[in-house]
């Protein structure tokens, strides 16, 4: 959401192949740098190049970067293999502050002002270090403007885009994780409120979008790794071999693995108590106040969503519909393209592909 250049004209056609432009996105979190990069065509958008450069353990801890020198080498390496010069990049969900507020006007530079007013009242940080955006949701009965935004320290929008100049990557824009994963996981137009589960390696991100905004964002501190700790630790294997059970064996309950499935449920159950927690805040929010809708079905996303038995696991939990997501539903449909990446593997780019679909001339914001 945060606009380092501003917006650009977009064209409502697709240009010839020859001069379309490619729409790219680098996510840069704890296990490395995802970077994509999308093409235009006749049918829509399609996957043009993809890479994963991994960072080594804390080198970017808690959406801090760590180690500058290392980040920098990963991210160059990242676009070189991507062929990407500029791109949307993303900020750490766990840096940032969700909003929402009333407002009066009816120009955006008028809500920005108004915003800036009783920021103090918004975001838990001192206004002149705080950088901050927004997006229009309509109007509530009174006539005013209804926005939802987001702010960050200063201090996390300069030392990206410094990391990113160091790698000699243009930046576009600056977006939050949850608006980027809501472009990609959820069909363009759809009003419907989603509960997002990005099961990365070391942090469970969920997000509560409604219609395709986000109004409530978290991190949990553990993640998939967890799983793959658990493994080795029955199994006395290496990471290597914990990692390759855990895609075989998940949370799904089978003869003689009683012992495997509850050192397993111990880690999955720890992520499911914190999941619910939030979640039955929001549906009793919804239920009782009356301001908000329900949460309707979870998507999983993220490198370890594809977990064999996760989705009933957390459905039997939060008993709503749970699927796993797909990062091209609002790419070139299916029939005139084969991605080359794995569906699995993809769960780990929905962050990275929702910034490139950011230059979308279709997209909301």
């Amino acid at each position: 959401m945060l606009s380092v250049f501003g917006e650009r004209l977009r064209a409502a056609f697709v240009p010839p192949r020859y001069i379309a432009p490619s729409f790219s996105g680098i996510d840069l979190s704890a296990s490395g740098v995802k970077a994509v990069r999308l093409t235009p065509g006749a049918r829509g958008l399609t996957l043009a190049s993809y890479t994963e450069a991994r960072l080594s353990a804390g080198a970017f801890t808690d959406g801090e970067i760590i180690d500058r020198a290392e980040t920098v080498a990963v991210l160059t390496t990242a676009a070189r293999d991507a062929d990407i010069s500029t791109a949307n990049a993303a900020l750490p969900e766990s840096k940032s502050y969700l909003f929402e507020t009333a407002i009066q006007g009816s120009r955006k530079v008028e809500w920005r002002t108004a915003i800036e007013q009783h920021l103090d009242e918004l975001v838990p940080l001192p206004p002149p270090e705080t950088a901050f955006d927004f997006v229009n949701m309509g109007q509530d009965t009174q006539g005013n403007t209804l926005v939802a935004g987001v702010g960050f320290a200063r201090r996390i929008v300069d030392e990206t885009l410094s990391v990113f100049d160091e790698a000699n990557i243009g930046v576009c824009a600056l977006e939050d994780e949850p608006f980027a994963v809501a472009r990609a996981l959820i069909p363009a137009g759809d009003p419907s409120t989603v509960l997002i589960i990005d099961v990365g390696k070391t942090t469970t991100k969920m997000a509560i979008i409604a219609g395709r905004i986000p109004r409530l964002a978290t991190t949990i501190g553990i993640g998939g790794h967890a799983l793959t700790l658990a493994v080795q630790k029955y199994f006395g294997v290496t990471e290597a071999e914990a990692r390759k059970v855990k895609a075989e064996r998940g949370i799904v309950p089978a003869p003689g693995n009683e012992d495997y499935l509850a050192a397993m449920l111990s880690t999955v159950s720890a992520i499911s108590d914190e999941i619910s927690r939030r979640f039955e805040y929001w549906q009793e929010k919804a239920t009782l106040r009356g301001t908000h809708e329900p949460v309707s079905r979870v998507i999983l996303a993220g490198g370890n969503a594809s977990v064999r038995g996760l989705p009933e696991y957390l459905e039997s939990s939060l008993r709503v519909p749970v699927t796993t997501g797909d990062v091209f539903t609002n790419l070139a449909s299916r029939d005139a393209w084969i991605p080359e990446l794995d569906y699995t593997e993809s769960l780990a780019y929905a962050t990275a592909i929702g910034l490139a679909l950011r230059d979308d001339a279709r997209r909301y914001l």
